[in-house]
């Protein structure tokens, strides 16, 4: 059973599937509590939902591509959760913030979007950068970035680590506009895409979209 704060179809705003048709199950509860959160409403809000009702509440959808987020979703046991999605041929991803350990998630067919805090979040001492290592070329490494030093910390750490997988740097909602950061990509040659949310740009800050 899990704690299940929304579920919802709409468009995958953020990533490298940002524009495709998704199925969002966002669970509830977080263990951090980032500066410029825009999901604060997941903390506590939901509603226990065993998960074969949650496969029952997704199939109304033709959609066969799914997103578990949060919140944090590892807080919880997901493993049920992903193992009756895969049964079903869904394609799934799941976000999760950098600070759990993803060793048994990276065993499993599924894709992770792992947002690694930086200092502007406040977060960032409470990373697990050994995850970073255990991404796989089919996952993607998130920074949101809301200022230089965010993105020269973002800068240091792919040097560092040199990860596998997709890289992905997204200004902050508001707070840094997308082409100053996409001059700042451009000038260092950092092979990363650019992510602008675009949930936010179609509905605002809508929920449930």
């Amino acid at each position: 059973m899990l704690k299940v704060n929304e579920i919802f179809y709409s468009l995958q705003g953020e990533g490298a599937d940002a524009g495709l048709p998704t199925i969002f199950i966002r669970l509830t509860g977080c263990n951090l509590r980032c500066k410029y959160c825009d999901t604060e409403y997941a903390f506590y809000e939901g509603e226990k939902m065993e998960e074969e009702t949650i496969i029952e509440k997704i199939s109304k959808w033709k959609c066969k591509r799914v997103c578990i987020t949060g919140g944090e979703p590892l807080l919880q046991d997901v493993s049920k959760l992903i193992n009756l999605l895969m049964k079903k041929n869904y394609e799934i991803s799941i976000e999760t913030n950098g600070s759990l350990s993803i060793e048994e998630l990276v065993n499993k067919r599924v894709v992770v979007k792992m947002d690694m805090k930086l200092p502007s979040s406040q977060m960032h001492d409470k990373m697990k950068m050994e995850n970073i290592r255990l991404l796989r070329q089919t996952d993607e490494l998130k920074f949101i970035i809301w200022d230089r030093e965010d993105y020269e910390y973002a800068k240091n750490l792919i040097e560092k680590y040199k990860p596998d997988c997709q890289i992905i740097m997204q200004p902050v909602w508001k707070e840094l506009p997308a082409n100053k950061l996409a001059d700042w990509i451009l000038k260092d040659e950092i092979d990363a895409r650019l992510s602008i949310q675009l949930h936010k740009i179609l509905w605002g800050e809508e929920r449930g979209k």
